[in-house]
């Protein structure tokens, strides 16, 4: 009879022990997720989105745009976002300036690939809302479309796509296809 092998959860320090050979990877409750490098599409999307988001951003004074090597950590978990919307570090020097008391992001956007489908509509969607993200985008090119989702919903957006974060004075609107073009 063949018993079925007991795999130990990683830790933050063994993640941290992993080469820096181009692959990202991330922890989330234990389980590691090793990403290779990105192609074209998908960064030429993400630098669409900050083309878009940083200028609001800053306007309305909301904090800072992240892009990946910006890390969010959680009860043991930590991810990279594609992009994130955060307020600034309240010390990024000294002891505090580790990921572990950063703040936690309003807004948190992941562009799908076929090796990041699963864990980004999965593990990591359910980390986000664990951790109290307000919004989470998840862009999918094949299909054309941005699925927003908050604690109480989740929305597909084939067209407009309107953010309102707390603390904007007017929200953001723009088309999904000047992000994801033919």
């Amino acid at each position: 009879m063949a018993l079925a092998a007991r795999v130990e959860p990683w830790t933050l320090e063994q993640l941290h022990r992993l080469p820096d050979d181009g692959n990202k990877y991330e922890l989330v409750r234990g389980e590691l997720f090793v990403t290779p490098p990105p192609g074209d599409e998908h960064e030429t999307i993400l630098a669409k989105l900050n083309e878009i988001l940083t200028p609001f951003v800053s306007a309305h004074r909301l904090g800072h745009v992240y892009r990946p090597k910006s890390v969010m950590r959680f009860e043991g978990s930590e991810v990279e976002p594609d992009l994130m919307v955060r307020v600034p570090h309240p010390d990024r020097r000294g002891e505090d300036s580790d990921w572990t008391r950063a703040p936690i992001p309003m807004l948190v956007v992941e562009v799908l690939s076929d090796a990041t489908r699963r864990r980004d509509r999965n593990q990591k969607k359910a980390l986000y809302l664990d951790a109290g993200v307000p919004e989470y985008w998840i862009v999918d090119s094949v299909e054309r479309t941005i699925t927003v989702v908050r604690r109480t919903n989740e929305t597909v957006v084939h067209d407009r796509m309107t953010w309102s974060p707390d603390g904007a004075a007017s929200p953001l609107t723009f088309e999904v296809e000047e992000i994801i073009r033919a």
